[in-house]
């Protein structure tokens, strides 16, 4: 047995360096090991002196080095033997990675999907606390990781939180911003992060407040926030209370009669926005401008039946702009573009392509829902042709402002409404496609047909064929 030891559960660089001797050694898989810090040899084990890096003589495909580096933040016991088993496979079959069917290319696929979850959840779930030390106020948070990934994602809470210093404590490791450098630190205790602080009423409260009974659904609550990490969230221990009560708090709301709005208020500001927004030559200067003037958009009857108007939300220079069809229902009433269902998906999807939601720029190709409604829901209905040529107006203006690099458009009638033409997604998906004004774009399905698929199979598929998109559109930026 050839054994090769790693300074830690997460040493990549030492596995790498490791796997490739033992592999340019012939050292079959079932005869390597990889141990963990300076524990003592079996009884067949064998140390293997390690060439330097420049003697290697062979190589991978980038796809395997980016999902081991991934894969090795799991917490299975066996992932370095399934690395190094696809390293060795790779030898005899290169094209071994894009077999997604192979047994192990599905396993290692799947642990990386699950460290990108852990990633997620560690991203939605960190709570922090106030406490003080030697240079004044700090933050500290505790939270226990489904798998390895705080180094992964510490990166994120700098850029969340530049300014303020905060540290957050798990049993792998800590990580602390001083506001200048990120470090990393030995395993806590829970013990060791604030029980409380006078922060957490207020935040009870605003979870309190915004808690909608009427839209419900505990399963998908638990799904999106499973009960391993209500334990280090404020507030969760109001959950159970909220979710007693709401079928109580649902029917009142139900009773309650509706305000009557301020229709003198109303009347002005559709007059002053109309005017502004169909004078000639208006063009919006700001997307604050745009937001205010698309609410009393009449280029189409679809402003008759919506909430509201949805522009698109994001950084104002972002380099990658994503195009979606309308609002969906959740939107129309929120008010902002992909924050239901398939807004989740994206989101996920995006977290594993490697890119920040928060760094896109995401709206519609057409900015008012336009659906039928089906008792008390409202079913999405496909806008026409004619509809997303009017909307085309809004698109340009925030494409003009952002200045995007790479757009992805969300199935056919988001491409209609960036191209002027229809297109067959399915044909002309993942082509880059050149935009008169220097950006390009990018094809690809909407999240709600992930949605619809009915095979786990065809659904894991299809998903990562999205997944592939996206980072087909990062490569492009």
């Amino acid at each position: 047995m050839r054994v090769a030891v790693l300074d830690g559960e997460t040493d990549f660089d030492g596995w790498r360096t490791a796997a490739r001797a033992l592999r340019m050694a012939g050292v079959p898989p079932g005869q390597a090991a990889f141990r963990i810090g300076s524990g003592g040899d079996g009884l067949f084990d064998e140390s293997l002196p390690l060439p330097a890096a420049d003697q290697a003589s062979f190589s991978v495909p980038k796809s395997f080095i980016d999902l081991a580096r991934d894969v090795i933040l799991h917490r299975s016991e066996d992932r370095l033997d399934l690395l190094y088993r696809l390293l060795c496979r790779l030898g005899d079959e290169p094209e071994l990675m894009k077999v997604v069917t192979d047994a192990d290319v599905a396993e290692a696929f799947e642990r990386a999907k699950n460290v990108s979850r852990a990633s997620h959840k560690m991203k939605a779930f960190v709570r922090f606390r106030q406490a003080a030390d030697d240079n004044g106020e700090r933050w500290v948070a505790w939270f226990e990781p489904a798998h390895r990934v705080l180094e992964k994602t510490a990166p994120f809470f700098v850029r969340r939180f530049p300014t303020m210093r905060w540290s957050v404590l798990t049993p792998d490791g800590c990580a602390a911003w001083d506001g200048e450098t990120l470090s990393f630190e030995p395993p806590a205790t829970r013990d060791m992060a604030p029980a409380e602080d006078e922060v957490e009423d207020f935040w009870k409260t605003y979870y309190a407040s915004t808690f909608n009974p009427a839209r419900l659904k505990t399963k998908a609550m638990q799904s999106e926030m499973p009960k391993r990490y209500w334990k280090n969230l404020p507030e969760a221990a109001l959950i159970p209370e909220l979710v007693a009560q709401a079928a109580v708090r649902t029917e009142a709301m139900v009773a309650t009669p509706a305000p009557e709005p301020n229709a003198r208020l109303a009347k002005t500001l559709s007059r002053i926005n109309r005017d502004r927004a169909f004078e000639e030559g208006f063009k919006p200067s700001n997307l604050t401008e745009l937001d205010q003037a698309v609410q009393a958009c009449r280029r189409c009857p679809l402003w008759r039946d919506a909430t509201q108007g949805v522009c698109g939300e994001g950084p104002r220079s972002a380099r990658l702009m994503i195009v979606g069809e309308q609002p969906g229902d959740q939107e129309d009433l929120a008010g902002r573009p992909f924050v239901g269902p398939a807004g989740q998906v994206l989101d996920a999807a995006l977290a594993e392509a490697g890119i920040e939601r928060e760094d896109v720029f995401v709206t519609n190709a057409v900015k008012h829902f336009k659906h039928e409604p089906q008792g008390k829901r409202r079913l999405h209905k496909t806008p026409t042709a004619g509809e997303v040529s009017a909307c085309r107006w809004w698109l340009d203006a925030e494409r003009r402002l952002v200045k995007p690099k790479v757009i992805v458009t969300l199935g056919g009638t988001a491409a209609l409404g960036l191209l002027g033409r229809k297109v067959a997604v399915t044909k002309e998906r993942g082509q880059a496609v050149e935009l008169g004004d220097g950006a390009k774009a990018l094809l690809t399905v909407h999240p709600s047909y992930l949605l619809r698929i009915p095979d786990e199979a065809g659904k894991t598929a299809e998903r990562e064929r999205f997944v592939k998109d996206l980072k087909r559109a990062k490569a492009l930026l």
